[in-house]
């Protein structure tokens, strides 16, 4: 079984080109990762009610999230550049970390791209799409069925309001879990690396005290030696 070749197994942790947890492409992961999450804490009140609580929700409940959702999406066109450009930090954070990787960064960074990848999926697919759709106000409208067919097979099922805000809560659920997954491996990894420097300290320390042991027998046997030439010379 032929090696990788854009993995290099001469690396390791302790390598002086190692982009481990203390390196900067890391921060460049972290700091959109929990500049997200902080987004979703705040969004946290909204969903709560619909997905945490089996207490019935209001219509009137549901009145106030359809306007709170058309304010966040009727923001100012630089909000969602913002957002845009965060997101591809952490992307440059996850190139920077996997150009010509060590065996942890496939394993810790990799699993951490494939998270933030699904992330983003769900954001793009679900979380705007739904934003969409509420400020579109399709179910307003005389000709709104629920279903739309395009085929035979395939189509597009369109949810109820109620739905589709709870949909886009679940979203953010999902959305949260999968960045606090990125977290985890992240920290993982900085476990990894601090077990590792430990493990190659305690090596250093067992060979010293291997090669002070044998210059101290060597020494011993010197003084011997010289010691059984003075007697000799007594002798004589």
């Amino acid at each position: 079984m032929s090696e990788s070749h854009w993995v290099d197994w001469n690396k390791n942790t302790q390598s002086k080109d190692y982009r481990g947890s203390g390196s900067f492409s890391t921060f460049i992961i972290i700091g959109p990762v929990c500049f997200f999450l902080g987004i979703l804490f705040a969004q946290f009140p909204y969903d709560f009610p619909l997905l945490w609580t089996s207490e019935p929700v209001q219509a009137t409940y549901y009145d106030f999230l359809e306007n709170h959702i058309k304010y966040l999406h009727a923001s100012p066109p630089i909000i969602s550049r913002l957002l845009n450009i965060v997101i591809f930090v952490g992307l440059l954070g996850f190139f920077m970390k996997l150009f010509r990787p060590a065996e942890s960064n496939v394993l810790f960074d990799g699993a951490s791209l494939i998270l933030y990848v699904i992330g983003v999926g769900v954001y793009t697919s679900n979380i705007v799409k739904g934003m969409r759709t509420i400020t579109a106000g399709i179910w307003d409208m005389e000709d709104f069925a629920g279903v739309k067919h395009d085929g035979p097979v395939s189509g597009e099922v369109i949810l109820g309001r109620e739905d589709t805000m709870k949909v886009l809560s679940a979203s953010n659920t999902i959305l949260a879990m999968v960045l606090v997954g990125v977290l985890v491996l992240q920290a993982g990894q900085w476990y990894a690396e601090a077990k590792e420097k430990a493990d190659f300290a305690k090596a250093g320390e067992k060979k010293e005290k291997k090669n002070g042991g044998g210059e101290k027998q060597q020494q011993q046997q010197v003084v011997v030696e010289v010691e059984e030439q003075v007697e000799d010379k007594k002798e004589q």
